[in-house]
């Protein structure tokens, strides 16, 4: 698997695994790499110019939080139920808004499809998620998210996330996500974690 940054003022990068750091190597247009033969997930995270190991940020797992390391996902080993999946029109849809720390006891993915049931006879036809980018703690509203490809961990991860898409669409309702581009958390945000990466008027235009 290849791992990247794109860290264009950086001097020298490594990639920190469990017991060991690995070399990144400088490529064009500001990106570091580095190949790791490696069938099974890794976790790892990024040392710039010496600094402490830094997350990802274009993780798509972040099992330990935000401050954690991120851990790689191969996306071709899930199993989709839902090929030739047709979502219902958008212009008859009935949307509900659901939270998924709170629409169950347990605050989970897979919670959540355990009472799809209800939905349905609710009448509704999409199930729109709120954010679900990782953020610091276990719960909250989801509008602090640092980690904007990574589904929050406490939830079930990037897995528990197809696992709830999969059964939705097999029940027959669609899913809407809310995202939340425009800003980020205050604990383990984007213009923290890159500091030694960026440029400071990159930092400042990212806000």
């Amino acid at each position: 698997m290849n791992i990247s940054v794109w860290a264009p003022y950086a001097q020298c990068i490594e990639l920190d695994l469990p017991g060991r750091r690995v070399a990144m190597q400088q490529q064009p247009h500001g990106w570091w790499s580095v190949f790791l033969e490696s069938d099974s997930p890794v976790e790892y995270a990024f040392v710039i110019d010496g600094s402490e190991p830094l997350p990802d940020p274009r993780s798509a797992s972040q099992p330990f939080g935000v401050h954690g390391p991120s851990r790689t996902i191969d996306h071709n080993a899930f199993h989709w139920t839902d090929a030739g999946w047709q979502a219902p029109p958008l212009s008859s849809a009935i949307v509900y808004e659901l939270h998924v720390g709170s629409f169950t006891d347990k605050g989970t993915f897979d919670a959540v499809i355990e009472r799809i049931p209800e939905l349905r006879e609710l009448g509704v036809t999409h199930v729109e998620l709120m954010p679900l980018a990782e953020f610091p703690g276990d719960r909250g509203w989801g509008y602090d998210g640092v980690d904007l490809y990574a589904p929050h961990h406490p939830y079930g991860g990037p897995d528990g996330l197809k696992r709830l898409v999969n059964a939705l669409h097999r029940a027959g309702l669609a899913t809407i996500l809310d995202v939340v581009y425009n800003h980020l958390g205050p604990s383990g945000k984007l213009s923290k974690s890159l500091r030694p990466v960026l440029h400071k008027r990159d930092a400042h235009a990212m806000g």
